[in-house]
């Protein structure tokens, strides 16, 4: 398939649920895309074709809790590499570093073991979705914080209106989604 028509096969599969979880949010449903073997196929394929070019290929994929374990760790297996998971405060076992970030209500704390990456290390840093990008944001900045570089940031679904993209490339992070969703 060629990238375009990768593209909108992936649109096509997203499910959209209206006033989910909130009256006017359009809820963007990326478990379809996992159901179905070849669009999971698909899906996975378009993130390691891209990531198996040698000047893109990390040394790590860190994924962000809990959709990007999903995504991160079946990339990192057909690249060849370590999977890191970034989770949410509380979850992990070992030693952490921290960080919190504003969410539209509240705030909400990722965790990353201490001894996940090294400096120097190249992570491909993974979610499902992009909308604020508060939790890519602080995704980065625990992996920077360890003197891991974050080569990029992927994700399946860039919600661009809701600006965390423009934030999250504006810090300095090259982004890869697959597809866009105007409005919320």
């Amino acid at each position: 398939m060629h990238l375009q028509s990768v593209n909108q096969y992936l649109k096509d599969h997203i499910r959209t649920v209206p006033d989910w979880p909130a009256p006017g949010v359009q809820f963007r449903d990326i478990t379809p895309l996992l159901q179905d073997a070849k669009v999971f196929r698909v899906l996975i394929d378009a993130f390691v074709h891209r990531y198996m070019d040698p000047a893109l290929r990390p040394d790590v994929v860190a994924g962000l809790d809990a959709r990007g374990f999903i995504l991160g760790a079946v990339v990192a297996y057909e690249l060849n590499v370590g999977f890191v998971p970034i989770r949410k405060k509380g979850k992990l076992p070992f030693t952490t570093v921290e960080e919190t970030y504003e969410l539209e209500y509240g705030s909400a704390t990722v965790e990353l073991h201490t001894d996940a990456v090294h400096p120097g290390d190249r992570v491909l840093l993974i979610d499902d979705l992009i909308a604020t990008g508060g939790t890519m944001m602080a995704g980065k900045k625990l992996l920077e914080r360890q003197g891991a570089l974050v080569m990029e940031g992927a994700a399946i679904v860039d919600l661009p209106e809701l600006g965390g993209s423009q934030k999250l490339r504006e810090s300095g992070l090259a982004l890869f989604t697959l597809v866009d969703f105007e409005g919320h």
